[in-house]
């Protein structure tokens, strides 16, 4: 049985999204039950020189809504990253979680051999479509996620695996 491009991407990254707005959520709630400033939660890194919380949430972002666009040759929706509140972080994944929804499977698949170029800063890199969803999009995806997760955790909010996963 094979898997499609489509069944790799956009299901996956609209669950992983849904997972990550409830890890911020409970994020949100251990603030306000400690007294915690939530702009200071959000400005939380993991290492002076890693991005805090509110930016690895909107890169994750970003790499959910820029894959699909790229494998299905569409624009890729644009957010800016302005979001200051968890409130608006989750907005954000909602967005971007509802305009998943306007995919089909029929778009994606076959983008195997699309051919992907990244530009970031002066690097550029030239994928496949698999290459890029598999190699690329999902690896720094996923790391921001768990990045985002992990910068919460270390924070004192009480997450676990079943989180991340969803069933927390």
């Amino acid at each position: 049985m094979t898997i499609s491009m489509y069944q790799a991407s956009v299901p996956v990254f609209s669950g992983v999204l849904k997972n990550l707005s409830h890890v911020l959520s409970k994020g949100e709630a251990h603030a306000a039950a400690n007294g915690i400033d939530p702009a200071e939660l959000l400005a939380t890194r993991l290492a002076p020189d890693m991005l805090p919380l509110k930016a690895q949430v909107q890169i994750a972002t970003d790499h959910a809504k820029g894959a699909p666009a790229r494998l299905a040759g569409r624009d890729i929706l644009r957010i800016e990253d302005v979001e200051t509140s968890f409130a608006e972080l989750r907005a954000r994944i909602d967005r971007v979680r509802d305009h998943l929804k306007s995919y089909r499977p029929e778009e994606i698949d076959g983008s195997e051999g699309r051919p992907i170029t990244i530009k970031t800063g002066k690097l550029e890199m030239s994928f496949t479509g698999q290459q890029y969803l598999l190699a690329y999009a999902m690896g720094n995806f996923y790391f921001h996620v768990v990045t985002a997760y992990d910068i919460l955790r270390h924070g004192g909010v009480p997450l676990g695996k079943a989180d991340f996963f969803g069933r927390g």
